[in-house]
């Protein structure tokens, strides 16, 4: 049974858990004790707890009245304290602790109209413009000063002081006190009645330090028991909440963790937490307990820290791949839970080569063999590191492994008997009994491949055999399914009849794709999409040269892997009512979470979200060069295309304006000097853009002088929606942020989003794209932005991803008697499953014609919910997916992630 891991409260990096559970449930945590209690009705605490809440509402978030109740009766000291942390974390998750200045400070009205004109003026000037003569632009004498560092000279009259934030020639950063840059015009003031964001979020109190000790503890529970891979974000937290663990059992470890990159990296970090006493010590020798020697124990609790021989049984028993070890070695070396790249690997402590080789050893050699050979040239590696021949007498089977991946010939010394005996060969050749290995005539161990003998049959259209071995590994069934059913032609039986067994076995994610890219063969191929692994979400396109599968087998093998899924969701137990937002609809069920970006707002890849219509576009880009990185120029560009994605303009530092005011750039800063950095913006309006002919703009970041993403001390993007056009406002308004994600991949070009200007959407893609040379610009890459674009609108589009708005449905569908389907509107549909209708039946028909009455939405009664926005709470205790979760209490209600949704369907 697995138990709740108990997170340590107090320690080290308190505020860092503050913002992690901030961000991942909306929830405050206050510590007790802090000042004595004060009456609400205290002015001073009513004039704090007002200004909190207006700081809280120009940043898009509210207080709960529970939160609300608990800081006003804190007293002002503690309130105070209590709201600068609050602020300041919630600054940094939306990018407002940053300086946000753009060049033109009066953007968008100060933005040159004519580029090219404003471009000849800097070229002019740089090869023509001399000290101690007039201004070649404007004739006049004695105007004509150096900036610093740059030492461009500038006229002051040519170039507006106030206005420039950089050099008017480079467009680097100069010095802040440079007399140049004159005090800016101050900007018109917002509206005060502006609208919140989409993305509103009511903060409610999580309770005191233990509460937020036992909050942590669940989070970790859920991350460490989900088996897909997770997304950087939710890696990071992974971390931060294991770095406020203390280090001092482990019940709170369960005995699986299915995700494979996970598991490297827990236990990773619990070598790292291995304490070994020191020598002597007689915990060592099974003397007194821990608990009684100070070498063992944590000075701040007393309680006894686990030695290395604990933390070493535990990583060992874990370890039950080949690869298993591959990952934990990258991970502990500094590397790639998911082996896209491997380090160097240091030399091991001999305890933890032990640990290592028992765990290979366990492993049977013809299973293990084949495992080693994926990642042949880290195997090398990491067998050199293991020195496993040293323990051959102890691990004959790890050896063995090891042997045959280097195809070593055996002799006759003690090592090759060793070896033959671990295969179990006899003497005159053969395969073992035990172990499938074989020695050859040139005395080198063979392990019969599985993964051979199955290419072999594919190769020769021997089905049965395929299909028998594939058996034995259903991930690898379903996810072959197509090369199957085109094998199988119009007798699919063998394959079908494997396919129901194979898919009750398989993880979800492999589950829904294949189900996924089955329904995308129902139409005439065009180009196929890969997503290959690696550090970035980059897209791999080519056309699709596949033969047509037999349009009856392809429906049949749907028909089993939608039942399956049903069959998983009504596992979960039956509910009464199910409520499911028809504004889920755009969105994707995430997959390949492991490259998406951290995001303000957890959005998976493919979805698309509506524009509020009549509301105008900003987009922004900040960066921050590091040592690393160097002088660092970053250029945020939109690229427009028509319905055809024929390009029709761009709006990048080539071009600062598109048909006058309907798409305006900020200018381009080609430098990003701490503490300051740089930051670019881009003004869009739809009408406007959708009357010159664009139906589709895509947003890109590139990386003009080919400094990768990841070199940057800082570097973030998104965008806002507002209401004022013009100089309104601040330029950077968290409170009219929608969305914001970082900027880390090692990549030089990011397509975040396209947007339809006809419907009205959002599409986010995050993906980006390999390039070559230097010197960056929107039209090097127009052909391959087009391709992209249209490609991933049409496959996004297409339901050869499942959507969560219809996996929403089918868990609906399976768990409750009663679905009601809610509109955008608020316009409410309810379907009610009849009397011995099958839940395929029932999935099928809800959001078609054939409901029932209409009937309110009744919270008592609903026990799972799937929601647009978190502006209904149903019964408590109920399970909730909120794409924006407003007002929900996640101490009342069990919240869910996207992933999470996917991840229930894990096989039972």
């Amino acid at each position: 049974m697995t138990t709740t891991p108990r997170v340590a409260a107090g320690r080290e990096g308190a505020r860092g858990i503050s913002a992690l559970m901030l961000a991942r449930r909306g929830a405050v945590f206050l510590p007790g004790g802090a000042g004595e209690p004060v009456s609400p009705a205290d002015p001073a605490a009513a004039a704090g707890i007002a200004l909190l809440e207006a700081d809280l509402l120009d940043r898009g978030y509210l207080l709960a009245p529970g939160l609300r109740e608990k800081l006003t009766a804190r007293g002002v000291l503690a309130l105070t304290a209590a709201g600068r942390t609050l602020l300041a974390d919630i600054d940094e998750a939306l990018g407002a602790d940053r300086d946000h200045t753009p060049l033109f400070r009066d953007f968008p009205d100060s933005t040159p109209r004519d580029t090219l004109g404003f471009y000849v003026d800097r070229v002019l000037t740089l090869i023509a413009q001399r000290s101690d003569q007039p201004c070649v632009l404007c004739g006049l004498d004695g105007r004509v000063r150096p900036v610093a560092p740059c030492a461009h000279l500038v006229c002051r009259t040519c170039f507006d002081g106030s206005d420039f934030a950089a050099c008017p020639v480079c467009h680097r950063r100069i010095d802040p006190d440079d007399p140049f840059l004159l005090p800016g015009r101050p900007r018109q003031r917002a509206a005060e009645d502006r609208p919140l964001p989409d993305r509103p979020r009511v903060l409610t109190y999580g309770g005191d330090l233990a509460a937020r000790s036992r909050a942590a503890g669940d989070e970790l529970l859920g991350l460490l028991t989900r088996p897909a891979a997770l997304s950087p974000r939710d890696t990071d937290d992974l971390l931060g909440l294991l770095a406020v663990h203390g280090p001092t059992d482990l019940a709170w470890l369960p005995a699986v963790l299915p995700g494979r990159e996970t598991k490297a990296r827990v236990l990773a970090w619990l070598l790292e937490q291995a304490a070994d006493p020191p020598a002597g010590n007689p915990a060592r020798t099974g003397g007194p307990a821990r608990p009684q020697d100070p070498a063992t124990a944590n000075p701040a609790t007393a309680e006894p820290l686990l030695t290395g021989d604990d933390v070493r049984a535990a990583v060992g028993a874990r370890l039950d791949t080949a690869t298993d070890i591959l990952r934990l070695l990258a991970v502990r070396a500094g590397g790639d839970a998911g082996l896209v790249d491997f380090p160097r690997v240091a030399p091991l402590p001999r305890p933890l080569r032990r640990t290592l080789l028992a765990a290979l050893d366990r492993l049977d050699p013809a299973s293990a063999v084949p495992d080693m050979r994926r990642h042949r040239a880290a195997w090398t590696r990491v067998a050199h590191a293991l020195h496993p021949f040293e323990f051959a007498g102890r691990f004959p089977r790890a050896a063995l492994a090891v042997a045959s991946l280097r195809a070593l010939p055996l002799g006759d010394d003690l090592l090759g008997a060793r070896l033959r005996a671990a295969a179990g060969a006899p003497a005159g050749g053969g395969p073992g009994p035990r172990t499938g290995a074989v020695v050859d005539g040139g005395g080198r161990v063979r392990v019969n491949s599985w993964s051979g003998r199955l290419e072999t049959a594919l190769a020769r259209g021997e089905l049965p055999a395929a299909t028998a071995l594939l058996a034995q590994r259903p991930g690898e069934l379903v996810r072959r399914l197509d090369h199957l059913l085109r094998i199988a032609g119009d007798d699919p039986d063998t394959v079908l009849a494997a396919l129901g067994p194979a898919a009750r076995r398989v993880a979800p994610a492999v589950l829904l794709s294949a189900l996924g890219a089955l329904r995308g063969r129902r139409r005439a191929p065009r180009d196929r999409v890969f997503f290959p692994k690696g550090g970035s979400a980059r897209a791999h396109i080519t056309a699709d040269l596949r033969a047509p599968a037999p349009v009856a087998s392809v429906e049949a093998a749907v028909a089993v892997l939608l039942a399956e899924v049903l069959r998983r969701a009504a596992a979960q137990g039956p509910v009464d009512t199910a409520v499911v937002d028809t504004g889920l609809g755009g969105l994707i069920a995430p997959f390949a979470e492991r490259t998406a970006s951290r995001a303000l707002v957890t959005l998976p890849r493919g979805s698309e979200l509506p524009l509020a219509d009549g509301r105008l576009l900003r987009l922004f880009l900040h960066w921050m060069e590091s040592e690393e990185s160097g002088r660092t120029d970053l250029d945020l560009s939109v690229a427009f295309f028509d319905h055809a994605w024929t390009h029709l303009g761009t709006c990048d530092y080539t071009a600062l304006r598109f048909q006058g005011e309907a798409a305006v750039h900020s200018g381009d800063l080609t430098s990003a000097p701490p503490p300051k950095g740089a930051s670019e913006f881009v003004d869009l309006d739809p009408a406007r853009l959708e009357m010159a002919g664009v139906r589709y703009a895509a947003a890109v970041v590139l990386a003009y002088n080919s400094v990768p993403f990841v070199r940057l001390a800082d570097a973030f993007a998104g965008i806002m929606a507002r209401d004022e056009p013009g100089p309104v406002g601040p330029v950077f308004d968290p409170r009219a942020v929608e969305q914001r994600f970082d900027l880390t991949s090692g990549a030089l070009v990011c397509v975040p989003m396209i947007l339809d200007l006809r419907t009205r959407t959002l599409r986010w893609l995050d993906v980006t794209q390999d390039v070559t040379g230097t010197d960056h610009a929107m039209h090097r890459h127009l052909d391959v932005l087009g391709l992209l674009g249209r490609t991933l609108t049409e496959l996004f589009a297409s339901g050869a991803r499942v959507g969560l708005g219809e996996l929403a449905v089918w868990q609906a569908a399976a768990r409750a008697s009663v679905v009601q389907l809610r509109d955008g509107d608020g316009t409410v549909t309810t379907y009610g499953r009849r009397p011995g209708e099958a839940v395929a039946d029932f999935a099928a028909r809800i959001g078609g014609p054939d409901s029932e009455p209409p009937r309110p939405l009744d919270p008592a009664r609903t026990g799972a919910a799937f929601l647009f926005r978190g502006d209904f709470t149903p019964a408590p205790g109920s399970s909730v997916y909120a794409l924006h979760p407003g007002d929900l209490d996640p101490s009342r209600l069990r919240l869910l992630t996207a992933p999470d949704v996917v991840n229930s369907l894990a096989p039972n």
